[in-house]
């Protein structure tokens, strides 16, 4: 099949241009796909982090891809459009994440061929922030598609109030596999010059408000000196709330601190050190550090929110709370050690690898396309 491919790629970093660097690499195997790419993505008055893209000498999947869609400019969106309508694709495959880029996105999707397939994937229908006009946008974007992907149960109900006639397709968050191989715990904590006899917590990303990092500072507080925690991301906005929290408790002797943003090969010694990952969010739909726990076979704590519950208490992969609340989180912290079921979680994090991967997602796409041709 001939597949036309609209996100963002190399050289724009984060969880969404990784993801679809290895659907790209799990769709090449089998299609002829073809990757295009923004030539500017956010305007940098609007852009909350520190860079859109990687640094020179990351070694990030170096997907190429026609970089010809600027969300600023509205003769780049009808560029693109021709660009694609010359491919003349059977499928065109489109990453949509927020309404900042809704309006080329959605209008590359509305002028695609009738005989074009126009599939999107959707992680999250409502923003973790508010939006203006959010739910008028996102019906407007997902009309001009024949079909949506969702990576979790938690959005069918968000995708169905908006579009209750909507053909979709599930499918959980793969995991991550592009990261390197898990390193031995105490040689990984040795790397990090963190202590070897600790039990070791983990959060890890982008550290923002709904990512609930200041439950799990709370949480942390209480906790007793055989806990040691690691912050690794970076900040969007000031770690100054954080920060403060940390200094109230006298906490800077348990805490490793890495406020940037790490590049793919660097990534391993933090996951190989911890023993727990824990997600203490406010809001989720889904998330991609859980795809990069299993691949490092981590189990997860998290909370209830979202489609997180989906991919980790069925699979028996780790600890789901009924709420964000750092009481809460903080026994079932204290419980994850005392169960000692890590093994046990780490075992069943490998099943769900082998069950739910880039190939099986790829696989799923292209049946879900010849679905709705039929």
């Amino acid at each position: 099949m001939k597949i036309a491919f609209l996100s963002v790629f190399y050289p724009y970093r984060g969880g969404i241009a990784q993801f679809n660097a290895q659907l790209y690499r799990a769709f090449e195997k089998k299609h002829n796909v073809m990757a295009y790419n923004f030539s500017r993505l956010y305007p940098k008055l609007i852009f909350p982090g520190k860079s859109q893209y990687v640094s020179p000498d990351d070694d990030a999947d170096k997907i190429e891809s026609i970089r010809t869609l600027d969300s600023l400019n509205p003769f780049s969106y009808i560029k693109t459009a021709k660009k694609i309508a010359v491919q003349n694709p059977d499928l065109l495959i489109i990453q949509y994440w927020n309404p900042i880029v809704v309006t080329p996105l959605g209008y590359i999707a509305g002028r695609a061929k009738k005989n074009i397939t126009t599939l999107s994937i959707i992680a999250n229908i409502k923003s973790h922030e508010t939006v203006p006009f959010e739910r008028f946008l996102n019906k407007w974007y997902i009309n001009r598609n024949d079909g949506i992907i969702i990576l979790a149960e938690a959005g069918k109900n968000d995708l169905l109030r908006i579009k209750p006639d909507v053909k979709f397709y599930i499918h959980p968050h793969p995991n991550y596999e592009h990261f390197g191989e898990k390193i031995d715990k105490l040689e990984a904590r040795k790397l990090l010059g963190i202590p070897l006899d600790k039990k070791v917590l983990l959060y890890f990303g982008f550290i923002r408000n709904y990512k609930g990092l200041d439950l799990l500072l709370q949480a942390f507080a209480n906790l007793s000196d055989d806990y040691y925690l690691i912050i690794a991301g970076e900040c969007y906005g000031s770690f100054d709330k954080y920060q403060a929290i940390i200094n109230e408790n006298n906490l800077q002797s348990r805490i490793f601190l890495e406020l940037k943003y790490l590049k793919d090969s660097q990534i391993a010694p933090y996951f190989s050190s911890a023993d727990v990952c824990v997600l203490p969010y406010r809001s989720a739909t889904q998330s991609g550090i859980v795809g990069i726990a299993y691949h490092f076979g981590l189990p997860i704590i998290a909370t209830n929110v979202g489609g997180l519950n989906e991919v980790i208490e069925p699979f028996g992969t780790g600890i789901v709370i009924d709420k964000p609340e750092p009481n809460i989180l903080k026994e079932a912290i204290e419980n994850f050690f005392q169960m000692n079921m890590a093994q046990q979680f780490i075992k069943n994090a490998n099943k769900f690898s082998e069950m739910y991967n880039w190939d099986t997602l790829a696989d799923g796409i292209i049946e879900f396309a010849l679905e709705l041709k039929t």
